[in-house]
């Protein structure tokens, strides 16, 4: 997969938005691509639940750091936070219009909610008051822009279910269940996220992509190297890859192939835009650390995948005994 197979992630961050087109989508392109996807996913689902132990044995040393993700979330988050703040945006770099004592208020909020985050005090606390910010974000821009902080979201909802230790520099001790939970939260937030911006902004939104090609043509790598594919085909193939990155984090499975493959269009339009993708993205990048890591460590890599059963959800209530992801 080409590094610029892959629009931003969130094309509203440098362009208007427009309306929405299903019509597009209905074609037979797109649906035979979403279709392709989807097995794709499926099948590498099904393969991944036949190997019990991470698929990268080389990658085993970074599994060690398993006990201080938590921690680790908690400063990445904060500084996510910060980073938006002091770019004068509130949660998602599309909301940088706040004006007055009020816009003020909410940016300095923002600002306490990173610094609390890296002090590690309290983190559990400090993370459910970050997911407030979300529905407050929704007063000013309407429920669409929550897809857009649903990868912050789900760093915080990773938290609030799985704290930081207060000891041995935030070392934490999970249960089987809360880790499970966890990282269950964190891939949901981030898949569905992508899910739902590979259709918003690709697929029944053709003409926010073509803009977005038309301000930043090095995009579409087709066109660098000469090969001359139509635009509205590149769009349907951008968010395929879209919908797939979507599909293979929320299934959790192959977690180290999956997140390697997908550092490099992530990392890649950061040449074109800067500081708001990076800001913009900084949850990402603590979700793919935390993906990688668990999914480094025997003791926790089948965690990665798991998905909830009816079984699990009898059994919530039960409380196993605590584990930590010590190699």
């Amino acid at each position: 997969m080409s590094p610029a197979l892959a629009l931003p992630a969130h094309e509203r961050w440098f362009v208007d938005s427009a309306a929405g087109d299903w019509s597009f989508f209905l074609r037979p392109v797109p649906l035979v691509v979403t279709a392709l996807v989807v097995v794709v996913a499926v099948t590498w689902r099904l393969v991944a639940l036949r190997i019990d132990r991470p698929e990268l044995p080389w990658l085993r040393r970074l599994g060690d750091l398993a006990p201080w993700v938590p921690r680790l979330l908690g400063i990445h988050l904060g500084v996510a936070l910060l980073a938006l703040a002091a770019a004068g945006m509130f949660v998602t770099p599309s909301v940088d219009d706040l004006h007055g004592i009020g816009g003020t208020a909410l940016l300095l909020i923002e600002a306490g909610l990173g610094v609390w985050l890296i002090t590690g005090f309290q983190q559990r606390w400090a993370a459910a008051l970050t997911l407030l910010l979300g529905p407050v974000m929704v007063l000013f821009t309407g429920p669409m822009a929550l897809l857009e902080c649903a990868n912050l979201a789900a760093v915080a909802a990773f938290l609030v279910i799985a704290p930081a230790g207060a000891d041995r520099h935030g070392a934490a001790s999970l249960s089987p269940n809360q880790l499970r939970s966890a990282l269950f939260a964190l891939r949901a937030g981030v898949g569905v996220a992508l899910i739902a911006l590979a259709f918003t902004e690709k697929f029944t939104n053709p003409s926010m992509a073509r803009a977005t090609l038309d301000a930043f043509p090095a995009l579409n790598v087709f066109s660098v190297i000469g090969l001359d594919v139509p635009t509205d085909v590149f769009v349907v193939i951008a968010g395929g890859v879209e919908l797939l990155f979507g599909l293979l984090v929320l299934s959790g499975a192959f977690p180290q192939v999956a997140v390697l493959v997908a550092m490099v269009p992530f990392n890649a339009t950061l040449f074109l835009f800067g500081q708001t993708e990076l800001v913009g993205h900084l949850p990402v990048y603590g979700v793919f650390l935390a993906l990688l890591v668990y999914g480094s460590n025997p003791a926790t890599a089948a965690a990665v995948r798991w998905l909830p059963s009816r079984t699990d959800v009898l059994m919530v209530n039960r409380r196993p005994a605590a584990v930590t992801a010590n190699p």
